[in-house]
């Protein structure tokens, strides 16, 4: 099965374990002592419910959740995030703080605006958004509601190295490319959220980790499919849930765990992103679009010395078994997204893809 797939370098949905793979094909049928698919099992049988559970215990293992904080498994991905974050923790009269580095968290303050008052406390627009911004630069409200950022942006390659500094305002953080990418430090955070399609599970669940004492500021007012507090007061089964990418990202989490958790994955992650980003800088043919100091380890993007060159360096590299390079339509160039599941011999191929490629072009 392993050898004859192709590197998946796609942005999301991206590539998955194969053993993850492998166990659910096994078993989608049926499960074992079930005689059932999990396709087909009831949400409130027994058998689910245990799923969930240990979805979330090993979830809560792998990245060292504390105690007080709740773990919701919803829908919508994290575009919906935008808006139920402001509906619940934005209350009336008070104002939010965002940092923009790159289009989704626009986006996250297009939908905040639509709430309450929105504070830009850092922007990085006016230099293509190709790098982090400095803690000294961040004009941040000690009163504000919370302090929204995106820690790591697909589209131009960057990535947050350490969380900003917000003293005592709840920091909400969109993990969605970068989620259990690296140790985690959950404590810093009032909320976090992250679409499962990247280093989580399959699309279609959200996580979402927040702070129990943040549960109060969602008004019994608030439509109640959009209410946090309802959905952890019904242990994220209000209404069905997607069941099948739960159990998924259940097999995902004991993948990541027997992998040596955290630690281990992010020194894998970082030393896989160190092999691309010297094949990028070797020469100068390859041209790095984010600062050396805003590196993502999870998307790196580079270009081409001209459009015709990222045109012909997709086509040969998918012919050679090298999928999912090309940059995201809004900004082009290439982008290769290696998630946790990226094998890196992935990786080792495609430096080898560029060396020869520059040979015969550069």
């Amino acid at each position: 099965m392993a050898t004859s797939r192709p590197f998946n370098f796609s942005a999301g949905p991206a590539v998955l374990p194969i053993p993850v793979l492998e166990e659910a094909q096994r078993d989608l049928v049926s499960l074992p002592n079930v005689g059932m698919s999990v396709l087909e099992i009831s949400h409130r049988s027994k058998t689910f419910e245990g799923i969930l559970a240990q979805t979330e215990a090993d979830l809560r293992t792998l990245g060292n959740v504390p105690a007080n904080y709740k773990v919701l498994f919803l829908q919508g991905g994290a575009s919906l995030q935008f808006s139920m974050v402001p509906l619940n923790l934005l209350g009336a009269g008070q104002s939010a703080d965002y940092i923009v580095t790159g289009g989704w968290s626009q986006k996250a303050v297009k939908e905040a605006k639509r709430v309450g008052t929105v504070n830009i406390a850092g922007n990085t627009e006016n230099e293509n958004f190709g790098r982090i911004p400095r803690q000294d630069e961040l004009t941040l409200d000690a009163n504000a509601a919370y302090v929204h950022f995106t820690t790591n942006n697909t589209l131009f390659g960057t990535q947050w190295k350490a969380e900003p500094a917000t003293a005592n305002v709840p920091l909400v953080a969109d993990t969605s490319s970068d989620m259990f990418s690296r140790p985690i430090d959950i404590a810093k955070y009032g909320l976090i959220y992250a679409g499962a399609q990247k280093n989580l599970g399959p699309s279609g669940v959200t996580l979402v980790i927040i702070r129990e004492d943040l549960l109060a500021r969602s008004a019994k007012s608030l439509h109640t499919m959009l209410n946090y507090s309802v959905h952890a007061e019904n242990g994220s089964m209000y209404n069905t849930p997607p069941c099948f990418g739960i159990y998924l990202m259940g097999l995902v989490m004991k993948w990541a765990i027997g992998e040596g958790g955290l630690a281990a994955i992010g020194a894998r992650n970082q030393r896989k992103a160190e092999k691309l980003y010297a094949e990028i800088d070797r020469t100068g043919f390859y041209k790095g679009t984010a600062a050396a100091d805003s590196r993502s380890a999870m998307n790196i993007t580079f270009r081409l010395p001209n459009e015709d060159l990222e045109k012909t360096f997709v086509k040969e590299s998918t012919a050679a078994g090298l999928d999912g390079l090309k940059g995201h339509r809004s900004v082009g160039g290439m982008r290769a997204s290696i998630y946790n599941a990226f094998p890196e011999a992935g990786v080792e191929a495609l430096v080898e893809f560029m060396r020869e490629f520059e040979r015969k072009n550069g």
